[in-house]
């Protein structure tokens, strides 16, 4: 978070610089840039103070000392960014003016810069509405996807099974068929062999009486 807290810091310096050289809504522009960067620059701030508690107490001293180094650094960036925006002259141009006449002319271009913030941020939120749909929406794409391949493998799958069932059943007819052969041979060998002995014996008999 250090890196990037320092690559924060010196893109809000470089922010906090323009505004001085800018006035009027230019100026207001920049000072709305200037803001969301010191929240990105709390928020990593926050996130290293909480970080810091699980390193090893003999560097946290080191640590604790840049911490509090980057804490005085942001809080210079925000007394300055607070100055900057406290300078109505700067801020409106010419038309601002110290005159009460002007008090109610100021109160309705501050509920103008008011309106304006919250319509950016409803804008900000409806892009990131949007873009959480357009997610989910792809998600939902790839997992119906996956499921269509799914049931593919699982329809090819049976189909593999069916075909090797067709195998086997042709395979146990093959050899029952085989079977029956090697029985049938085997009463023809023995149906020769007793007649040949049955010859052999007549043989033997008639050249004896």
């Amino acid at each position: 978070y250090e890196a990037e807290l320092k690559l924060v810091q010196a893109d809000l310096n470089q922010k906090l610089d323009q505004i001085s050289e800018l006035s009027g809504e230019p100026r207001k522009s920049a000072i709305r840039l200037a803001e969301r960067t010191l929240d990105e620059a709390n928020e990593l701030l926050g996130q290293m103070r909480i970080e810091k508690q699980n390193i090893p107490s003999a560097t946290r001293s080191k640590i604790n000392q840049r911490f509090r180094n980057f804490e005085s650094d942001i809080d210079g960036q925000k007394r300055k960014l607070k100055t900057l925006s406290d300078d109505r002259k700067a801020l409106f141009g010419n038309r601002y003016s110290d005159n009460p006449d002007s008090d109610q002319q100021l109160e309705q271009r501050q509920q103008l810069l008011s309106g304006t913030e919250r319509l950016d941020r409803s804008s900000q939120r409806l892009r990131d509405s949007q873009r959480i749909a357009n997610e989910t929406e792809g998600i939902g794409r790839d997992t119906l996807a996956d499921l269509q391949l799914q049931r593919e493998t699982i329809q090819h799958t049976r189909m593999n099974m069916l075909e090797s069932e067709g195998y086997v059943d042709r395979s146990v007819k093959t050899l029952r068929g085989m079977a029956r052969r090697m029985a049938t041979n085997r009463i023809i060998t023995v149906a020769i062999i007793t007649i040949l002995v049955l010859l052999i014996i007549a043989v033997i008999y008639s050249k004896f009486h």
